[in-house]
């Protein structure tokens, strides 16, 4: 859409406004208990779906974070990386309000996995930093956070972590009334945001099912000053235009998602199917092209003029099912999933590049009964995609991906201690469409292995100690890259020849509560043997630098902390303070530089080109260290929350990289509730981001220099339960 309009909003309000005011689907579920929607959730106590064998957060001895109730209603963005990255040692790449990806203790892209409820999310996210997820965070019922290697249940891409959003889109039981449900209304200010959502569950005998929808869009969003940093102004000796500031061109948004699933739900088992879509059009601030000599092209409904922006779609099918007491096992689960995803790359109207990527994942889960006291799962795992880039600038061939696992999952208690074993073994395959022109085509084998100890010292003090081996093979991105990288403005260039990398981590962490107070922490520390990464070849060519895949040993030290304190509860209210930090660090541990010799073909001609790639210092966009806190209210009917996360100043940069100056980000919200005489729930809710309306810029994200994140803002909104 074109960056000084904003988007019509009637359609959006009068369709939502009418679902949210028909009091004929409000009395239809009156009487029913709805203190689920509205009460906070006890998070140590929620069920960690991303596991086989049930327990919550607390009962595990690997690091876990939920966020589920108020606190994810509280957190929900507009991408996945926003929503969950306020809690400790999480954090988010950023390339416009489009696009954020989880970043796990330092980790991200193909390091850490997405999963839509167990599964992978199917989209082409870990190829290009400005790729979007494809999983809408405000349809979420809880989101898991898995810190830390967790190969042993999802296999190699998930070396780093995995985020787990469980959205309950094909149901596994009957709901607790014949027809229940919750709808959302909100608008925002700093981008003229309108969201709308509505979710319906029901079951009626045997038989239930799911509905949910959501429709976003925002217009470009409003920043303290201008786009490109003082840094960057100066280094292209330019003055700011007065009338560009106060608005970062290129940011709008627009995004529709939507699910049906049913189920049949016996007394031992259930069986269900659903169908979901997923469709989001945004703009990439600040990579608008330049096409000499060519006229800038006409603006067309919805499109940016001389803009790039992108177009993703996705369809995807599902098939689950469970059935429990299965001879030697107490379940067995079944999951399936079909994607066919599409992602358009336009610049200004003209088509760029265009990604498909078509997707097939199962994966079985058997939980078996004790043997010897262990408590366990065997799982299989598979899954196949077909991807095809074409275009211009299309820098990573077509590739065809096949991966199978085969895990075991176990736990013992031994008194106070509580041991957790697990292993795995991954065939990874990868065939390139040109395998003569860029390389041949790979095979992979990686094994995981994982122990985990954890020691009740007491009720209230517990000690966890973890150690880990993980694989993961390379990616097609890594592998065979070669061309011009438009998001990074850099010619990016794959290596074949790349091996497995292997990464060893130690980990000890605590939990101790007393009274009001509740602490946890955890240090860490990752040894890499031929860590990948994508090394700064020191050579500028053709209008950006020249980049490649290539391998060393790594080291990744980090710790974290959260400090829970119920102040007070008495006439005034509840009154709770939460204070979390972390600081990770990762560098290369060799010496010296390695030589390396490639070839370049621009215009018909190939160049040769020798540069040598370093194998020490510190790797590039590593998050920052945080520290941060919030103080918490309620009485009655009423809620309220002030916090502010102060980011470091991050001067530990690799080669070719520039400082990012530290900033604090400082927001609050309040809600007030109200529950009606037929048993229904309504919230409204006011919401302020960035309320400083300080200037801040995302080390982690490629775009830092070109687009701050969003300044002052509020965003306003009901909510109903029934």
């Amino acid at each position: 859409m074109p960056s000084n309009q904003r988007p019509a909003r009637l359609p959006l309000v009068v369709a939502v406004g009418l679902i949210l005011a028909s009091p004929a689907l409000l009395a239809a579920t009156s009487g029913q208990d709805d203190q689920r929607h509205r009460e906070p959730a006890e998070l140590d106590k929620v069920i960690v779906k991303a596991s086989p064998l049930a327990g919550t957060a607390e009962d595990l001895a690997r690091p876990v974070e939920v966020l589920a109730g108020e606190k994810l209603d509280e957190a929900k963005a507009n991408s996945l990386g926003e929503t969950v990255s306020k809690l400790p040692g999480v954090q988010s790449s950023y390339f416009g309000p489009g696009v954020g990806r989880p970043i796990v203790r330092g980790f991200d892209g193909a390091r850490v996995q997405v999963l839509s409820d167990g599964l992978s999310s199917g989209d082409v996210s870990t190829v290009s930093v400005d790729h979007a997820v494809s999983i809408e965070p405000f349809l979420a019922d809880q989101i898991e956070v898995l810190k830390g290697p967790a190969t042993l249940l999802y296999g190699s891409g998930a070396i780093g972590g995995a985020v787990n959003v469980v959205d309950g889109r094909i149901p596994e039981g009957l709901t607790d009334q014949p027809f229940q449900g919750r709808a959302e209304l909100r608008g925002g200010t700093v981008n003229d945001e309108g969201t709308g959502m509505l979710r319906l569950d029901g079951s009626t005998s045997n038989f239930a099912f799911h509905f949910d929808a959501l429709h976003r869009e925002t217009g470009d969003y409003e920043i303290p000053g201008f786009a490109e940093s003082a840094a960057q102004l100066a280094s292209e000796g330019e003055e700011p235009d007065p009338a560009e500031r106060g608005v970062l061109p290129n940011s709008a948004l627009r995004t529709d998602s939507a699910a049906l699933g049913l189920s049949w739900i016996g007394e031992r088992g259930y069986f269900g199917f659903g169908s979901s879509l997923f469709n989001t059009r945004y703009g990439i601030p600040g990579h608008a092209h330049e096409h000499e000599g060519e006229e800038e092209p006409a603006l067309e409904e919805g499109g940016e003029e001389g803009g790039v922006h992108i177009v993703l779609d996705q369809r995807r099918h599902e098939l689950r099912g469970g059935f429990d007491g299965f001879g030697a096992f107490k379940s067995i689960r079944a999951k399936l999933a079909r994607t066919e995803y599409t992602h358009t790359e336009f610049e200004g109207n003209e088509v760029g590049t265009v990604f498909d990527n078509d997707s097939t994942e199962g994966r079985v889960e058997l939980v078996h009964k004790p043997w010897a006291g262990w408590d366990g799962a065997f799982g299989l795992q598979w899954a196949q995609r077909d991807f095809v880039a074409i275009g211009d600038e299309a820098f990573v061939p077509g590739t065809k991906s096949r991966d199978a696992g085969l895990f075991w999952f176990g736990e013992h208690a031994f008194g106070p201690l509580k041991l957790e074993l697990g292993a795995r073994h991954d065939r990874n395959k990868v065939d390139a469409d040109d395998a003569i022109a860029i390389g041949p085509d790979r095979d992979f084998s990686t094994t995981s292995a994982s122990a985990a100890l954890k020691w009740e010292a007491s009720d209230a003090f517990h000690l966890t100690f973890g150690l880990d081996r993980a694989q993961r093979s390379p990616t097609a991105e890594e592998l065979y890259s070669n061309g011009l990288h438009v998001a990074t403005a850099s010619i990016e260039l794959g290596t074949p020849t790349l091996d497995v990398e292997t990464a060893n981590r130690a980990e000890l962490g605590l939990h101790w509560h007393s009274g009001s107070f509740q602490v946890g922490a955890s240090v860490y520390h990752v040894r890499y043997d031929d860590f990948i990464y994508l090394a700064d070849a020191g050579i500028d060519e053709h209008g950006g630098p020249i980049r490649m895949w290539t391998q060393g040993d790594a080291r990744f030290d980090g710790a974290e902390a959260e400090v829970n304190w119920s102040i007070a509860e008495n006439s005034s209210g509840a009154w709770d303070l939460r204070v979390f930090g972390d600081v990770v660090r990762g560098k290369l541990t060799g010496s010296g530089t390695r030589p390396v010799a490639f070839t370049l073909e621009h215009e018909g001609e190939v160049e040769t080109f020798n540069a040598e790639l370093p194998l020490s210092g510190n790797l590039p966009r590593m998050a920052p260290s945080r520290f941060g806190g919030e103080l918490r209210w309620e009485r009655e009917q009423w809620r309220a929350s002030l916090g502010a996360v102060r980011y470091a100043r991050q001067d530990r940069v690799a080669a070719n990289e520039t400082e990012t100056a530290g900033y604090t980000l400082v927001d609050a919200h309040v809600a007030w509730h109200i529950d009606t005489a037929g048993g229904n729930a309504w919230e409204v809710f006011l919401d302020g981001s960035n309320l400083l309306d300080e200037e801040a810029r995302a080390h982690t994200s490629f775009l830092k220099e070109l687009a701050p994140l969003p300044g002052r803002g509020l965003t306003f909104g009901v909510r109903t339960f029934f």
